[in-house]
């Protein structure tokens, strides 16, 4: 029985092959489940999503947050997501391709949120982590620092905190690094 199936479905590839139509490509879980994960999202106004790669590839986008509040108010920052074939069993891999200074980005892009590591869950799905990664400019946090300096003085020193964000998003040094401009 289960030989009659792959006959009859290897007929029908050959079928479409022979009307000139490329054969079906199997789209994985992952895959499937992230479709309906971008159908069903609820971005807020700040936030934008892209596609760099055309829809053909929805397994590697860009998320771009402008927070309109809070020490990052008229910053834009791109987040690069990578999703796993095995996704929802596996978190996205997101990172920061914008240069900030935040206590939970580092200098390299990672990010620090609970639900991208310990606190991933299947149930979870990409509209959760962009709530995740706005809330991180609204509410930094200085106890969960992947940046310990940023932490450091945002728990000591929140004017000048305050401070060092704006000279890095308007382009300029804190410290010894150098930030480009990231202002809309």
């Amino acid at each position: 029985m289960i030989k009659l199936f792959k006959v009859k479905e290897k007929q029908r590839e050959i079928a479409e092959n022979a009307n000139g139509r490329a054969p079906v490509k199997k789209q994985s879980a992952g895959e499937l489940r992230l479709n309906k994960d971008i159908s069903e999202l609820n971005l807020p106004k700040t936030t934008t999503i892209a596609f760099p790669n055309g829809k053909d590839e929805l397994m590697n986008f860009e998320v771009t947050i402008r927070p309109d509040e809070g020490y990052y108010r008229g910053g834009m920052f791109v987040f690069t997501f990578a999703v796993s074939p095995i996704y929802p069993h596996e978190a996205p891999k997101v990172k920061c391709k914008t240069k900030v200074y935040h206590p939970n980005i580092d200098l390299e892009g990672n990010v620090c949120l609970n639900i991208l590591r310990e606190d991933w869950k299947p149930v979870l799905n990409i509209n959760t982590i962009v709530y995740g990664l706005h809330h991180l400019f609204t509410e930094p946090n200085h106890e969960d620092p992947l940046n310990h300096e940023a932490a450091t003085v945002l728990r000591e020193n929140p004017k000048q905190f305050e401070s060092n964000v704006r000279r890095a998003m308007t382009g300029g040094y804190v410290g010894q690094t150098y930030f480009t401009k990231c202002t809309c």
